[in-house]
């Protein structure tokens, strides 16, 4: 790819076989010929894993305070309640994976929790798996050849690491199928534990505590709602169970570091700003 024509794909699809069981979705994008810009990674109820394809991604600002920028062919990076700031140099591509946080024990061999605001080498994890993944995605032919490298290569890097406990997969189910508005004291009922007691063991398996992942599952709805056009501000936060438009201007400024028409403007041409597919959220 030399740079000067203009390249902007992208596609989404859904895991198959095990990976059914561990991710939501992939979403693959190739652009090229752009101007030099900045793609905000913001918290959201799913762990990020992107193998890329011709460049390094570089994070320049890391959800973990005080770390310098970094380059990788492929990351692994937790739950986490700021965003992340990835720079390209007018070209960037690669496969994103939406992976489920319960899945990490099995597909990572480590709780979501150790993960919990970092952002890793995949390899690290995932051992040469990783790099695997990446040789044959470039030789694959397109994009649903390349999804289909992801549901044949990954299920490989499983390994056996117990398993959530039933009350935690629970909470993340009742959160996410209430689209994060089941207050933590009906989540603690529900599943039979204290709210203290549910609060430990929800965030050492996943990052996050109830009430934290309950506020990023909102957070992510409206901004992907935000993201597809989704009408005005006030009606977006009725949408998505916020107070009213002030109370989600704070929440975007919070989780997304700007105000939410800033972030419409810099995302705009984004790839990885868009939707995932229809049903995963």
């Amino acid at each position: 790819m030399d740079g000067t024509s203009v390249v902007d794909e992208s596609a989404g699809g859904r895991p198959a076989g095990p990976m059914a069981g561990h991710a939501a979705w992939y979403t693959g994008y190739r652009q090229a010929g752009l101007v030099p810009g900045r793609h905000r990674g913001l918290p959201s109820p799913f762990l990020t894993l992107i193998f890329t394809l011709d460049d390094p991604l570089t994070v320049s600002v890391h959800p973990e305070p005080g770390r310098g920028p970094a380059q990788y062919d492929a990351l692994v990076g937790g739950l986490h309640t700021a965003p992340a700031v990835i720079t390209h140099p007018g070209r960037q591509s690669g496969v994103q994976v939406g992976l489920d946080p319960l899945a990490a024990r099995a597909l990572l061999g480590v709780p979501a929790g150790e993960l919990a605001g970092l952002d890793l080498p995949a390899e690290a994890l995932l051992g040469p798996v990783a790099a695997e993944v990446r040789e044959r995605m470039l030789a694959a032919a397109d994009w649903p050849a390349r999804f289909a490298v992801l549901d044949d290569v990954l299920p490989r890097a499983a390994r056996p690491c117990g398993a959530p406990p039933p009350e935690v997969r629970e909470t993340w189910r009742l959160l996410r199928a209430s689209r994060g508005r089941v207050p933590v004291s009906a989540l603690a009922a529900e599943v039979g534990w204290s709210e203290r007691h549910l609060a430990a063991r929800f965030r050492a398996e996943t990052g996050l505590s109830p009430k934290a992942a309950a506020r990023v599952v909102r957070f992510d709805r409206a901004r992907r709602l935000a993201a597809a056009g989704g009408g005005r501000l006030a009606d977006l936060a009725a949408a998505c169970g916020y107070f009213d438009q002030a109370h989600l201007a704070r929440e975007f400024r919070a989780l997304a570091g700007v105000a939410p028409s800033v972030w419409r403007a810099e995302e705009f041409r984004n790839v990885q700003a868009a939707p995932v597919p229809a049903g995963a959220v």
